[in-house]
């Protein structure tokens, strides 16, 4: 489904839901990471790309302060206050759009209500971050509503709290960035000391696969509060022994490590290994964008997933099998799991002519390691959030 068919298709359910005409509309795509694997929370480097497919947003001002969301999907309606959002037991696919409310309700003297309706072509589970793209659609479209104008980092920021004080999910703003700050055909470098964000040009020649493998996220809680916890020891221990300051792993380099992690325990150390390993990949990858050289960046993206595997330990078999298969098929330029790990998506690098080919390839290898089928789609770097003309949805193409 394309955006202006979504637009088209949100703006006629909102209709169905409300009767009535919609007052703004917003859309904001999805993302995907790219290079830079749990760097954020260590003040480190991400490259990320907003992607092809995302989330519309599409409301009205009533004239009290009762907020009636409709999901365009199930057609259900949740109903709260906008002077005291507080989360929804209920319906807790609401609490996205609950926790931005409150945010955009600090920016006012007066909260106001609204009708609201959201759809989708984000897949669900993907790693794609289907939740971000909602924040920011309905941040934008609400912000449009009440007069206000947050900037781009404000409304990321809105959308982080809404993830960690109504949905419950403690997310870094990567998500949040990459969906507000993407453009065609290029990557978010996002500096996550200064939040300095910048595009670097992807190119063409450059196509992603998302291959999605539905392995449960086991333990991912527990993995990650550890994972952190060693990187946060990790980086108190380099503070006592580099003769710079240090306050993140991010001021740590390969050679320091390899100096001085014999004064950690080797979990710690192990663990400690990734992050720094991913900001130097992240740099240099860069460079390799820089000079043209796809080829050099897919290679750095297979480098990241083995440090993955032997440092980090959060991948898993199904992500390893897609992986490995990519290796084995000549057109594929680089591979390496996606987001968190523990489970969810791979992506791809390839030529944008080689999408068919490849997946086939691919489906056929991951179905003879693993016994069932992964979840393929084409994705392209894309344009980042923004307002659409709510008056006349473009038809469907």
């Amino acid at each position: 489904m394309t955006k202006d068919t979504l637009h088209q298709k949100a703006a006629a359910k909102f209709r169905e839901a409300f009767e009535r005409e919609p007052a703004v509309a917003a859309y904001a795509p999805g993302r995907v990471e790219v290079l830079g694997n749990h760097t954020d929370y260590n003040e480190g480097f991400v490259l990320s790309a907003a992607i092809d497919c995302g989330t519309c947003f599409i409301a009205a001002p009533t004239d009290g302060t009762t907020c009636r969301l409709v999901a365009g999907d199930l057609m259900e309606m949740a109903t709260f206050s906008a002077e005291r959002p507080t989360p929804s037991r209920r319906h807790s696919w609401a609490n996205y759009v609950i926790g931005v409310v409150a945010g955009v309700g600090a920016m006012q003297r007066r909260p106001k209500g609204f009708d609201g309706l959201f759809l989708s072509n984000v897949p669900l589970g993907a790693g794609l971050s289907s939740s971000a793209a909602l924040e920011v659609s309905a941040g934008m479209a609400l912000s449009a509503l009440h007069g206000v104008t947050p900037s781009a980092l404000d409304l990321a920021r809105i959308g982080q709290r809404a993830e960690h004080d109504y949905a419950g999910v403690k997310c870094g703003l990567l998500d949040q960035i990459s969906s507000l700050f993407g453009e065609p055909d290029r990557l978010v470098m996002t500096d996550f000391r200064s939040l300095k964000v910048e595009t670097v040009p992807l190119g063409t020649d450059a196509a992603f696969l998302m291959c999605r493998t539905h392995a449960r996220h086991a333990l991912v809680d527990g993995e990650y509060n550890a994972r952190r916890h060693h990187c946060e020891e990790a980086a108190r221990h380099f503070a006592t022994v580099l003769p710079h300051p240090v306050t993140a792993l991010r001021d740590v380099s390969w050679a320091e490590w390899e100096q001085h992690r014999d004064g950690l325990n080797p979990l710690a150390a192990r663990r400690a290994a990734h992050p720094i390993g991913e900001n130097d990949r992240v740099r240099r990858g860069r460079q390799c964008l820089a000079d043209g050289n796809l080829a050099a960046f897919g290679q750095l993206m297979y480098e990241s997933h083995e440090s993955s595997q032997k440092y980090f330990e959060n991948s898993c078999e199904q992500l390893d099998a897609v992986v490995a298969a990519a290796r084995q098929i000549p057109l594929v330029l680089g591979a390496r799991l996606s987001g968190g790990g523990f489970g969810g998506s791979a992506v791809v690098l390839i030529h944008p002519r080689d999408v068919e080919v490849v997946s086939v390839a691919l489906q056929k290898a991951y179905q003879k390691v693993i016994g069932h089928p992964c979840d393929i789609r084409a994705i392209r770097a894309s344009g980042g959030a923004h307002m659409l003309d709510v008056t006349a949805p473009a038809a469907a193409s």
